[in-house]
């Protein structure tokens, strides 16, 4: 496996190897010393999947206490994976990476607690697969708009193509407004 810091060294990206051959393929998709090795000591309670259509948009979620880091990778389509910082007392405060996830080129994205998380649906349909570090608490999970300007994430929209919201992400709060970690 190869991990790569991105331009916010606390969110890693993750290329597995690939072993293929006429009959298909595999791949080690989580190793606990390969992954401490690389600084992620995380211990994983909860595994996710869910499956959307082109045009939906995840996010930007976040938990204020019971923070969950996420272990993501794609197993069906392609998304485009956001992460933002919203640790107050991070010097990346405030700044976003996205990349592109998709089951063609296998890799995973590692999103640490104190991440607001989101993600749009490029392919006709994508099905997405997270490891969790915290179990899903509805009572301190926070969404923050998609589209805060202040955050000036660039969305990979598809034109033509509307943007499919819940209520809850179409009601975020910008993130001047939001109640975030502390």
């Amino acid at each position: 496996m190869r991990f790569t810091p991105t331009s916010i060294p606390d969110v890693i990206l993750i290329e597995p190897q690939v072993f293929g051959d006429a009959r298909g393929f595999f791949m080690e998709t989580y190793q606990a010393q390969r992954f401490a090795a690389a600084g992620i000591n995380a211990n994983f309670v909860q595994d996710n999947q869910s499956g959307s259509r082109q045009g939906t948009l995840r996010g930007l979620h976040y938990q204020i206490q019971q923070a969950q880091g996420k272990l993501v990778r794609v197993l069906v389509g392609e998304i485009y994976d956001v992460a933002v910082d919203l640790r107050r007392n991070s010097p990346t405060f405030g700044e976003w990476v996205g990349i592109s996830l998709s089951a063609e080129n296998k890799h995973q994205l590692w999103v640490p607690p104190g991440f607001g998380h989101g993600i749009y649906v490029s392919s006709e349909w994508a099905e997405i697969h997270y490891k969790t570090t915290d179990y899903y608490a509805p009572q301190w999970e926070r969404t923050i708009l998609w589209d805060d300007p202040a955050l000036r994430i660039t969305w990979p929209l598809v034109a033509g193509q509307p943007t499919l919201l819940s209520p809850k992400d179409a009601q975020g709060l910008r993130l001047s407004e939001a109640e975030l970690y502390e």
